[in-house]
């Protein structure tokens, strides 16, 4: 699969995914045992609903 250019993130976007990586380092602090994948997850999910947001305002135009 191909990599897609990151979509354009709107600023509540932004303030979520800054959010979750503030998490994600204080979990690695925790130690290299502790598992991220949900909050990688998390972060996957609001880029891909960006990603969509930008296609349907692409279409609309």
């Amino acid at each position: 699969m191909g990599k897609q250019p990151e979509p354009k993130l709107t600023a509540a976007e932004k303030a979520k995914v800054t959010y979750l990586v503030a998490r994600m380092c204080k979990r690695g602090l925790a130690g290299d045992d502790v598992h991220q994948t949900d909050l990688e997850r998390k972060v996957d999910r609001i880029v891909d609903g960006a990603r969509k947001r930008e296609e349907r305002a692409a279409k609309n135009k």
